[in-house]
């Protein structure tokens, strides 16, 4: 059984996002979604939201099981017994980013293979930040996000 890793602080699961977890289960027999706890990194919603946004958010995909972590991805990776770690790329400068991080994982631990997945093109201009920003103005975000996440985003900003 090969397993996956698609790490992602996820502030908020976005459908770009389940864009990409879908497309995996096409590949991967086990796909853990982990949240990537960021002690720097500030975020709007909490661990525990993030998680269960993303929980209801893939209740239809039985291969795929929500999890955290707070360290090294690769060492999580090697803990699940993962072999691949998924990254999305929408545009070309994702990658430089992407790509530097792919060689240190490698450098990390020479198991691991980063497998990069792209979202269908309507999804490639999404990113959480876009989202929250519209989201905090007012703007329509219905179709970008699950129903989950737009309840919650309303609840966060409309209040």
């Amino acid at each position: 059984m090969i397993k996956a890793i698609y790490p992602g602080t996820f502030d908020p699961i976005t459908m770009g996002h389940l864009d990409i977890i879908e497309r995996s289960c096409k590949l991967f027999e086990k796909i853990y979604v982990t949240v990537a706890v960021n002690q720097i990194k500030s975020t709007v919603f909490t661990l525990d939201e993030r998680l269960d946004m993303i929980r209801k958010s893939t209740e239809a995909l039985s291969q795929v099981e929500v999890t955290y972590t707070s360290g090294l991805i690769v060492d999580y990776a090697k803990k699940k017994g993962a072999t691949v770690l998924i990254r999305g790329l929408r545009f070309v400068s994702d990658f430089e980013i992407e790509f530097q991080m792919s060689w240190m994982n490698r450098h990390l631990n020479e198991e691991i293979i980063t497998v990069f997945v792209m979202p269908h093109g309507r999804y490639t201009h999404l990113n959480s930040t876009v989202i929250r920003e519209v989201a905090q103005l007012g703007g329509d975000i219905e179709k970008f996000v699950p129903p989950i996440v737009l309840v919650k985003l309303k609840e966060k900003f409309q209040n």
